[in-house]
């Protein structure tokens, strides 16, 4: 078994993230007047304090590994990604991390590899043809895949997410490769929403039944992510034959939290959702 601390979407914004003149036509831009002019930002003011005591619950509680399912940042700059696993006291424990589609907002940032660079420690693993994605690391016996959901989307509202062609044949051939035993999938973007419906065309992974198939065709039980910024489960039914975790956010003000997972010897996961609140 394994025991995992399973969080999301933290947002960490920086005073001074290194604007340049091109980013001013990009979607950083449109990503500073959502978090300043529109205050999306009030609602992750308490971020440092609040990934301050999720360390502290990490160094006296000693889990297996942190699995986060991205969006470490607020605009997509690298510096606010490294800010994040500083947080987040990565390289300090085992750890499993995929980019959100905050950190992968633009071309720029994804050639920069921000992300990658700041968490690295935790995108270690098995992989296919020496490509990033997908990823699997096994900790406590139980393989987690890393599976990058997210692309730059140059709509001010487009939010999608895709898996792609390409990196659904390496999952696929990954999880063929691999050694017996229980896996869990880890993306930024859920299939359902907590009423097991599609999101919302701007706003969901438009591969999803793709990824699915792959999904369900090897077998995983149990699949972590997040984007939607409220805490959910739902699942396994017919039509979905696997648990699907949203981890929410776990700064954002409201509910901040994270989920503890224990993953059994067959793959399935028993969570409890603690509160990150003061």
């Amino acid at each position: 078994m394994a025991r995992v601390f399973h969080l999301s979407d933290v947002h960490v914004a920086v005073p001074h993230p290194g604007w340049t003149v091109r980013d001013l036509f990009s979607k950083h831009a449109t990503g500073w007047v959502n978090w300043k002019i529109l205050r999306r930002g009030r609602k992750f003011r308490e971020t440092r304090p609040i990934l301050e005591r999720f360390a502290q619950r990490v160094n006296a509680e000693k889990p297996d590994a942190i699995i986060f399912s991205g969006d470490a940042d607020a605009m997509g700059f690298a510096n606010e990604a490294t800010e994040a696993a500083n947080l987040l006291q990565v390289g300090t424990f085992p750890g499993v991390a995929v980019p959100g589609n905050h950190d992968h907002y633009t071309p720029a940032g994804v050639r920069r590899a921000g992300f990658e660079n700041a968490f690295v420690p935790w995108m270690q693993g098995e992989r296919v043809d020496g490509e990033r994605y997908p990823f699997a690391r096994q900790i406590a016996g139980v393989w987690f895949i890393g599976v990058n959901s997210s692309l730059p989307n140059r709509g001010v509202t487009d939010a999608r997410g895709l898996v792609g062609a390409e990196q659904l044949i390496r999952l696929d051939r990954l999880l063929s490769s691999l050694p017996p035993g229980p896996r869990v999938l880890v993306t930024h973007y859920p299939l359902v929403t907590a009423e097991g419906v599609s999101e919302p065309r701007h706003h969901g992974l438009r591969d999803r039944e793709q990824l699915a198939e792959v999904v369900s065709r090897h077998g995983i039980k149990t699949w972590l992510c997040g984007h939607r910024h409220h805490y959910y489960r739902f699942g396994p039914t017919p039509d979905v034959p696997f648990q699907i975790i949203c981890a929410g956010s776990a700064t954002m003000a409201g509910e901040p939290g994270f989920e503890e997972i224990v993953i059994d010897s067959s793959g399935v996961a028993h969570c409890t959702r603690h509160s990150l609140g003061a």
